[in-house]
């Protein structure tokens, strides 16, 4: 075999591992179709070194992938970049307080932003995400707690009274 295959081999061997590495940092999946190609690519081409060549550039791919992930797993999280890119604890231990998120029951607010039907509300001085039963609401429009789903808040308007001092 040439030594212009045997170049081509190791290079799509190195692009292939490292457009699978790049396919972690990069969303789409793009990069990873692409790796997996060259990798197939020079899989194929280890053929072209007989049966024995095809058979250990297999072996070598499988293997090498799969000690490439086990690395992965077992030493990235305790890396700087992978405990920025990784959840410090498990959401096991995420509880709701149901008690106190049915304690603003009844309580009123404004919405912050416009309620299309969910939208940004302000209740007891706290941001929240707030959802109307389908009524639409603008922007600082006062609204009054009627029920709690889960981290939810429902909330109905507040129907204003006529300004006094209008002409009737």
């Amino acid at each position: 075999m040439s030594p212009g295959l045997i170049r081509l081999y190791i290079i799509l061997l190195v692009c292939g591992a490292l457009l699978l590495g790049a396919e972690v940092f990069v969303p789409g999946g793009m990069l990873g179709v692409l790796g997996v190609i060259a990798l197939l690519a020079a899989l194929f081409l280890g053929f072209g070194f007989g049966w024995a060549g095809g058979l250990i550039s297999a072996v070598g791919i499988v293997f090498f992938t799969a000690l490439a992930v086990l690395l992965w797993v077992r030493l990235f999280p305790k890396t700087p970049v992978g405990r920025k890119l990784a959840l410090a604890r498990d959401g096991r231990d995420f509880k709701l307080d149901d008690a106190a998120e049915k304690a603003v029951i009844g309580r009123e607010g404004t919405a912050l932003s416009p309620l299309r039907p969910g939208g940004i509300g302000l209740v007891d001085g706290r941001r929240r995400d707030v959802i109307t039963r389908g009524v639409w609401m603008d922007a600082g429009r006062r609204f009054r707690v009627a029920a709690v789903e889960g981290a939810r808040l429902i909330v109905e308007p507040i129907e204003e009274s006529p300004s006094e001092g209008t002409a009737s």
